[in-house]
């Protein structure tokens, strides 16, 4: 029988790959998206999954990501990962780092999204989640190369949530409230558990996939208990 597949755009070392092994023991085909796809060669051969280089600003590009995940099985799940951030004082922002993050934050999660919509309509079942940031409703001093993606791309999931979710597909949000552990530098090992472990994260967005559509949620905020909010 033909698994599943699953789509994770922007992937790192972090919540995407935390997300690849999480599904990859669910029986999912996973396809990852990234712009330098050399450094996934070890999640690659410890998943299974398919690498693909992508840029997720280019319409082209997108499309070519799906086409390879149409020959890997039925889409299931796509995750969307990829940011884009430009920060300093709004007088001292270059203008082309700022468009840039919002091809890559925002224009890329629509062209992601659209691509993923078209096949998960067609089958009637799926989901699309979207990673957003404290950003995404907290727009800070100095951060407004970070915020206008952000914000943007909660947008695009919210509008995408009503639309699709009348066809059975389900769209969702989550605001990443915190600092992610990094496996790099060892804060996961952090006995008081000051920042998001990306394998709880992506345990999280597991369960918001596999939710009954009688209970759906469109967005989840997730911190961590030290966080102020």
């Amino acid at each position: 029988m033909t698994s599943n597949v699953a789509v994770i755009a922007g992937v790192g070392s972090g919540l995407s790959a935390s997300l690849a092994r999480l599904l990859a023991r669910e029986g999912f085909q996973i396809v990852l998206a990234a712009r330098n796809i050399d450094k996934l060669s070890a999640l690659q051969a410890e998943t299974g999954a398919q690498a693909v280089a992508t840029d997720v600003s280019d319409p082209a590009s997108v499309e070519h990501l799906f086409e390879v995940s149409d020959k890997a099985g039925p889409l299931s799940l796509v995750v969307f990962n990829a940011s884009g951030r430009a920060r300093g004082p709004i007088a001292e922002l270059d203008p082309e780092a700022v468009r840039q993050a919002l091809l890559v934050g925002a224009y890329g999660g629509f062209l992601v999204g659209q691509q993923a919509a078209r096949r998960l309509v067609a089958r009637g079942t799926g989901s699309i989640l979207f990673t957003g940031a404290t950003a995404s409703v907290k727009g800070f001093a100095g951060s407004a190369g970070f915020a206008m993606p952000k914000f943007g791309l909660r947008g695009l999931a919210q509008s995408m949530a009503r639309e699709l979710a009348p066809k059975n597909v389900h769209v969702a949000h989550f605001i990443i409230d915190g600092a992610i552990a990094s496996t790099v530098s060892g804060q996961e090992s952090d006995p008081q558990d000051r920042r998001l472990s990306p394998d709880a994260i992506a345990e999280a967005y597991l369960a918001i996939h596999r939710q009954h559509r009688s209970a759906w949620t469109w967005e989840m905020e997730l911190r961590p208990w030290v966080e102020t909010f």
